[in-house]
């Protein structure tokens, strides 16, 4: 079956994004069973552990599809200089929280090609990266073993890259998208179109189901994207207070309190841009954000910050990542959520089918 036949025979059109820190295994197979698309974020995973998670997703999923989904983080090997500096930049937030300032770590991220073998041995139903665009040679390894292949684009030459790559499909990663920007052909400023500008393009550009990411938080968002070709729409923010995500305590407590229009870019928690809820360690660090290594160098080094003031309750210093709209994140089940969303499609599909006397 083809990725746009296995998108059209969802009961529900949505696909929840992958997101590190926020989302495991458990809100994957609930999304699935409801009749979406779940996504298992592995991108953290050490190789030996990519198999047995999708196996585990497998079984909870039951005969529902699912995704998996990789970042290609570059190989790391920062100077010394570097990594002093980087952590003298942190050495007062570590001492803030009473933690202890890390040593240089050896490695900075899991080894991608390995990640890569073992996804293909894996054999999910579809696997989507991240961050840079495969091979030719890797996205057939992929399609060989029966994974059906979802590049993140955010401008359209990307899209077409993936598409030159054969990839089955790509996800139309919006501005307004949280977490990390998945751009790469052109600096983050050339890269920020908007989902609904964006999808029409790259369906105009490639032939391939687009998946429209980015500030859709709502069953209306959901029948906008697709009013406009998208196969499915894939939210991420909308999950974050779902009852199945791993969403912190005081990350749920930002997301519940955020303001109106509470999010920035910011690259000073990881080195790549990324949009979150604005905080106190972005606005400090926003002087010196361009400075820090990039991903994942700084990304490795802020992990520690981030986990024990995660443990302190203490959101100033965590990476909130959230899209625009995340004022409209709602508690509850997570196949409640994909239901109640795609009432809420079906319904503003019928005002405005009645609207244009369709």
């Amino acid at each position: 079956m083809s990725l746009s036949a296995l998108l059209d025979a969802l009961r529900i059109p949505i696909v929840q994004a992958p997101m590190v820190g926020a989302s495991d295994g458990r809100l994957a197979a609930a999304v699935s069973r409801a009749g979406g698309l779940g996504t298992l974020a592995a991108a953290t995973l050490a190789p030996d552990e990519i198999g047995p998670a999708v196996a585990a997703l497998r079984a909870a999923a039951g005969e529902a599809p699912f995704a998996v989904n990789l970042l290609m983080a570059p190989r790391a090997t920062p100077d010394a200089g570097t990594v002093d500096a980087a952590l003298a930049r942190l050495r007062p937030w570590y001492e803030a929280l009473g933690a202890p300032l890390p040593e240089p770590p050896d490695r900075f991220a899991p080894d991608f090609e390995a990640q890569l073998q073992a996804l293909i041995a894996a054999a999910p139903p579809i696997a989507s990266f991240a961050f840079d665009v495969l091979s030719r040679e890797q996205v057939r390894a992929l399609q060989a073993a029966g994974v059906r292949v979802v590049g993140t684009a955010a401008t359209v030459a990307e899209a077409r890259a993936w598409a030159e790559a054969g990839a089955d499909g790509v996800s139309a990663q919006g501005f307004e998208a949280g977490g990390h920007r998945g751009h790469f052909l052109a600096e983050v400023e050339g890269s920020l179109v908007g989902t609904l500008a964006l999808v029409s393009a790259i369906r105009a550009a490639v032939d391939l189901p687009v998946l429209a990411a980015g500030g859709i938080m709502d069953g209306r968002g959901v029948a906008a994207v697709l009013a406009l070709g998208a196969a499915a729409a894939q939210m991420g923010t909308a999950f974050l207070l779902a009852d199945e995500a791993m969403t912190s305590p005081a990350w749920r407590g930002a997301v519940t309190a955020a303001p109106d229009d509470p999010t920035r870019l910011t690259r000073a928690f990881t080195g790549r841009w990324a949009r979150g809820i604005e905080n106190r360690f972005m606005r400090e660090m926003r002087a010196v954000e361009r400075e820090v290594p990039a991903y994942p160098v700084q990304n490795r080094l802020t992990q520690p910050l981030r986990a024990a003031a995660a443990r302190a309750g203490e959101a100033e210093m965590i990476s909130l990542w959230a899209g625009q709209g995340v004022r409209l994140a709602k508690p509850g089940p997570a196949a409640q959520l994909v239901r109640g969303w795609w009432a809420e499609a079906r319904k503003a599909a019928g005002a405005l089918s009645e609207r244009t006397g369709a």
